[in-house]
């Protein structure tokens, strides 16, 4: 079981590095570590197990965060309209992106950060991403909301990427040009 002691935190390499595609089909051992990852967010959002087993709250997991330098991610949150969506991809891609942005009204925060980092994160609008499940079939997912923020934060850790990169330096709470607020 995945719990916090397993999160790297900024500063460790691994979060600076890119992540290796995952060979497909995937080892057993690499949907172990896809399927605890998702069983480690859904816990983490449970105020029972979150107690008992001190896990901050998270809507998603990439795995270079458990210092696995490999392209998984896992998300599980509530989108605006109250739906559920649970996901556990291998190798995810956006592969298409709208020119509009959006940010969440709160800013980001991360497993991997301590500290509060404030300021808005400029993220795309709509993102089409593609990625295999833990079967190894294809998924294409069309996302818009609170659910493309999550996915491109996601994915940003495949590619060494922070949050907190994406503030404007001088002007944290700048709103971005041609963007949509999500409200959280």
């Amino acid at each position: 079981m995945i719990t916090m002691k397993d999160v790297i935190r900024e500063g460790h390499p691994t979060l600076r590095k890119v992540a290796e595609e995952v060979s497909l089909p995937a080892s057993e051992a690499d949907k172990k570590i896809l399927q605890d990852m998702l069983e480690f967010i859904i816990n983490s959002q449970n105020p029972e197990l979150a107690a008992l087993y001190q896990l901050r709250p998270g809507i998603g997991i990439a795995a270079p965060q458990i210092n696995v330098p490999k392209r998984m991610i896992a998300i599980h949150v509530t989108d605006e309209k109250n739906t559920l969506h649970s996901y556990a991809l291998f190798n995810p891609k956006i592969v298409s992106h709208s020119v509009e942005r959006s940010y969440l009204d709160t800013g980001e925060g991360c497993l991997s950060v301590d500290r509060l980092v404030e300021g808005y994160v400029p993220r795309y609008s709509r993102i089409t991403v593609k990625g295999y499940d833990i079967e190894g079939k294809e998924v294409k997912l069309r996302l818009k909301g609170l659910l493309s923020i999550v996915f491109q934060h996601e994915i940003d850790h495949l590619n060494g990427v922070m949050f907190y990169d994406h503030i404007n330096k001088h002007d944290p709470f700048k709103e971005p040009e041609n963007a949509v607020v999500i409200e959280r």
